[in-house]
C-alpha cells in the first residue's frame, strides 16, 4: 500500500467546485425510506452536470488523477492512496483521502439500457445488513443513495448508470464527518470522467485501472526499499 500526495495550491482549478454541491441528502442516519419506496430506475440516470462519459468531457482544468478507465479528481489538500492486490500483483484500488474521509470511486462494465446501480444498490444493502450494519436507503441526485454505520465508521455510497457503465462512489469517514462527507463524495463523482472501452465486458466486470508513471514508479521504489 502506498501514499502519492497530490496537494494542490490554494489557487487550484478544484477550489471553487464546492460552491457547486447541491445539498441532497444528509448525514448517514439520515431521513430514508426503505428499499420498496424507493422507485425503480430502468433507464440511464440523468448525467449532464457528470460524471461524464470520456466522449462527452469537455476541458475544465479540473486537476484529475487519470487510473485508464477512469479520471478521479483530487481536491486541494488531499492525498491518493493505492491498495495494491499482492496475490493478483496489481492494482486492486485507489482512493483519494479527505479530511471527510475516505472516498473510492470504482467503473464497471453495465448494460446499454441502464438499471444496474439499482440492482447493485439493493444487494449491497442487503449485504451490510447481513454484517451487522445499520442501513438507510434514500435517493440523491442520481437516484439510490445508501447510508450505513459500521462500528464507528460512516458509509455513504451513490451510484450513476452511463452507456454502458455504471459508476460507485463510496465515503468511509468517522461519524463526526458524516454531515459533511456526503457532499464531498457527490462532488468526486460528479466530477469523474469514465473511459469505457471499446472491448466487450461482461456486466459487473470492473474496469481495469493502470496507474500514471509517476505514481507506479514511487510505489515501485517503496516496495524495494
Amino acid at each position: 500500500m502506498g501514499i502519492f500526495g497530490r496537494k494542490r495550491k490554494s489557487d487550484s482549478a478544484l477550489d471553487g467546485l464546492d460552491e457547486s454541491t447541491e445539498g441532497t441528502g444528509g448525514a448517514a442516519g439520515d431521513t430514508g425510506t426503505d428499499a420498496d419506496a424507493v422507485e425503480p430506475e430502468n433507464q440511464l440516470s440523468e448525467t449532464e452536470q457528470g460524471p461524464f462519459d470520456v466522449a462527452d468531457a469537455e476541458e475544465d482544468g479540473i486537476p484529475r488523477i487519470d487510473l485508464g478507465s477512469v479520471r478521479v479528481p483530487v481536491p486541494d489538500g488531499s492525498q491518493v492512496q493505492v491498495e495494491m492486490d499482492p496475490e493478483a500483483g496489481g492494482v486492486r484500488a485507489v482512493h483519494v483521502v479527505t479530511e471527510q474521509g475516505q472516498i473510492t470511486v470504482s467503473a464497471y462494465a453495465a448494460p446499454r439500457s441502464g438499471g444496474l446501480w439499482r440492482e447493485v444498490g439493493t444487494e449491497l444493502g442487503d449485504q451490510l445488513r447481513a454484517d451487522g450494519a445499520k442501513v438507510t436507503i434514500g435517493r440523491g441526485e442520481w437516484g439510490l443513495e445508501l447510508s450505513a454505520i459500521v462500528g464507528d465508521v460512516a458509509l455513504r455510497f451513490v451510484g450513476v448508470d452511463g452507456p454502458r457503465w455504471m459508476l460507485r462512489g463510496v465515503i468511509a469517514g468517522p461519524q463526526s464527518q458524516s454531515a459533511q462527507a456526503p457532499d464531498v463524495l457527490r462532488m468526486i463523482v460528479r466530477h469523474t470522467i469514465v473511459d469505457r472501452g471499446d472491448s466487450p465486458m461482461p456486466v459487473r466486470t470492473p474496469l481495469p485501472i493502470t496507474l500514471p508513471e509517476a505514481v507506479a514508479q514511487h510505489i515501485a521504489e517503496q516496495q524495494e526499499g
